[in-house]
């Protein structure tokens, strides 16, 4: 069965800093575009940053460019998300994604994807 399994959420004050973690089972991310989106209560699902395994190019949404960071390891089959400087408005269930696709570039738009996380809630409050 293929998965992916989100970590690493929870409680940081604003300015802090948190590693998001996906875990794939049941396939290897060589050959898979993978992503991570956002949603928060009321508002749109944002998709905030992939990487495309093929040459590892990535795109990130405007809002999170130059904080967060999404990298992929191998031997680990999993996907991170470093987002540091955090602020309220990054409040969100966070979740991950996975798009098979040799294609070097990855989109940001959930229905693209084949298959998502659960998620894991990320609060930046004081």
């Amino acid at each position: 069965q293929l998965r992916v399994v989100e970590s690493g959420g929870g409680l940081v004050q604003p300015g802090g800093s948190l590693r998001l973690s996906c875990v794939a089972s049941g396939f290897t991310l060589d050959g898979y575009v993978m992503g991570w989106f956002r949603q928060a209560p009321g508002k749109d699902r944002e998709g905030v940053a992939c990487i495309a395994s093929t040459g590892g190019a990535t795109n990130y949404a405007d809002s999170v460019k130059d904080r967060f960071t999404i990298s992929t390891d191998g031997a680990k089959n999993t996907a991170y998300l470093q987002m540091n400087n955090l602020t309220p408005e990054d409040t969100a269930l966070y979740y991950c994604a996975a798009l098979q696709t040799n294609r070097r570039w990855c989109p940001r738009v959930l229905v693209e994807y084949d298959f998502r996380g659960q998620g894991t809630q990320v609060t930046v409050s004081s």
